[in-house]
């Protein structure tokens, strides 16, 4: 009980520093449009694979501005004093829960603005917007992940890029695949991708709550 109400307690500091400043949603509000706009004076409405490929990368470079500076801006001295008053494992999980609905509010706005803007060939709408909501959450998850411990070390950048790459393109490469059924109704969906994708989930956070106290002690 008290672990979870040092999460909720940490989660409702970072969605009401959130609400007041509003920096990054604007700042990221700015970037989905002005990358949309400028696909659609480019290419207007483009082929399904297309289409697909294009909102899963843009999507990737959403949380990375949303997501990846969850920790950088956490000075050191707020540090300390988060780590007088709440356990590590409360306090990443707090960062997993308000980087997940930050990322699932981004991800419909941008599945959103591409409607409008670039057109919809998805056939299967329903299991495309789950499918968009859960590569959301896995992609928010990885970079929370990476930047926890990307903030801990110097070259927070070059960190980011290492670790990131071998962990990101396999679960791109997954959603897209997946997606591709939503676009023709002759395929299927398979439970076995859907589950694989949630599994890498589920081992994220856990590897961040194993992971993430060693680095809090440092």
């Amino acid at each position: 009980m008290r672990s979870f109400n040092q999460i909720w307690t940490l989660f409702r500091k970072d969605l009401l520093l959130e609400v007041r400043q509003q920096y990054s949603f604007y700042g990221i509000l700015l970037y989905i449009g002005a990358t949309i706009f400028v696909l659609f004076l480019g290419i207007e409405e483009p082929e399904e694979k297309v289409w697909n490929g294009l909102f899963w990368v843009i999507q990737l470079f959403i949380c990375i501005n949303a997501v990846a500076k969850s920790f950088l801006q956490e000075s050191r001295g707020r540090m300390l004093y988060f780590y007088s008053i709440a356990s590590p494992a409360s306090f990443v999980l707090a960062k997993l829960l308000f980087n997940t609905l930050l990322m699932l509010v981004m991800s419909l706005l941008s599945l959103l603005l591409f409607t409008l803007f670039l057109g919809n060939p998805v056939v299967r709408t329903g299991p495309f917007i789950g499918l968009v909501l859960l590569g959301g959450w896995s992609l928010s998850l990885i970079f929370t992940f990476l930047a926890a411990i990307a903030a801990r070390a110097q070259q927070n950048a070059a960190i980011m890029a290492v670790l990131g790459f071998p962990l990101i393109v396999p679960q791109l490469i997954l959603l897209m695949k997946i997606s591709n059924a939503t676009f023709n109704p002759l395929l299927t969906i398979h439970a076995s991708n859907m589950l694989l994708l949630a599994a890498l989930d589920i081992m994220v956070i856990l590897l961040a709550v194993i992971l993430f106290p060693f680095l809090w002690k440092d």
